[in-house]
């Protein structure tokens, strides 16, 4: 079993990894449900118990599957989902942080997930067509109810999080960091260990790519990645300086770069469970093993001098 930590002050213990179940379903090309069933499952074995998930991941198919993979298991896993984002029949999205909006996607959740509650809701994106203090406080009445047990947010400033922190705690903030977004190490992890939050880092490989597996040009239509500006041609190449230096220390210390990337995300505080997420069970067993490899202060340095990223997030 891998280690734990504690998911937030006073929150629950988890596997030190989680699991990120998005790409199951959603803009990682296509699907393959029994196979995704039997990583959830594969996970629980390892202890990887912190599982995140979405409404609009599908849309909706992200949460009917982790439902169907934890029939008769709710009770071995933390369980994440988030409401606020809206995809319709082409997945265009759009925000939606109306009170109403974040009381009713709950109960829709809760029903595909076969279960009558989640350990952790998180508010996906901001809407700024909506009070935050309105679409916050919809949120504690959600743990008022009993149908959430913590609440969070995804992608937000240290300014919206004091605003919502002063209303109700705020259990954890998921946002993007790994060695090629390293923005939230200057104010939002900071702030988490000093409010008793949970960080919780989604695409700790850079969505494959710090695992050195990803090559140029493998990208279906249906995977996002053949259109994201750090997937071109011209900005892999140039980021291929980033994979390399992170090959080098792996060699070194026994372990695969992928897990060299994990193990600096979860060496930049005890208050982060980085959520990877796989299809395939040979790349959980390797995800979860990373929370056993060991960096020394100089292999931390040469990896924190990288680089920034060539290319946008988005």
């Amino acid at each position: 079993m891998i280690p734990t930590r504690t998911l937030g002050q006073g929150g629950p213990r988890v596997g030190a990894i989680g699991l990120g179940c998005m790409g199951m379903s959603w803009a990682y090309g296509e699907a393959d449900d029994e196979s995704s069933v039997a990583v959830i499952h594969r996970a629980l074995e390892l202890g990887v118990t912190f599982l995140d998930t979405a409404q609009v991941y599908g849309p909706f198919t992200n949460e009917s599957l982790v439902g169907r993979a934890l029939r008769g298991r709710r009770d071995e896993v933390v369980l994440a989902t988030k409401t606020g984002l809206i995809a319709d029949a082409d997945r265009q999205i759009r925000r939606d942080g109306s009170p109403e909006h974040v009381r009713g996607s709950l109960q829709d959740s809760l029903g595909r997930l076969g279960t009558d509650h989640v350990d952790l809701y998180y508010l996906h994106r901001v809407d700024e067509e909506v009070p935050l203090e309105d679409t916050w406080a919809a949120m504690a009445e959600c743990v008022s109810a009993g149908s959430a047990r913590r609440i969070g947010l995804s992608e937000v400033t240290v300014e919206q999080a004091e605003q919502c922190h002063r209303i109700h705690p705020v259990a954890a903030i998921q946002s993007e960091l790994s060695l090629w977004t390293r923005g939230p190490l200057s104010d939002v992890l900071p702030w988490c260990a000093a409010n008793g939050a949970a960080f919780v880092p989604f695409s700790p490989l850079g969505r494959g790519f710090l695992t050195g597996a990803v090559g140029s040009g493998t990208f279906g239509a249906d995977d996002f990645r053949a259109r994201n500006p750090r997937f071109t041609s011209e900005a892999m190449a140039a980021n291929q300086a980033l994979v390399d230096e992170v090959r080098r220390i792996a060699a070194v210390v026994g372990a695969t770069p992928g897990q060299v990337a994990l193990a600096w995300t979860l060496a930049q505080g005890e208050h982060i469970v980085p959520i990877p997420g796989t299809k395939r069970v040979t790349y959980l067993e390797e995800n979860a093993a990373a929370a056993d490899v060991q960096l020394s202060a100089a292999d931390l340095g040469e990896l924190d001098a990288l680089p920034p990223a060539v290319g946008e997030r988005y």
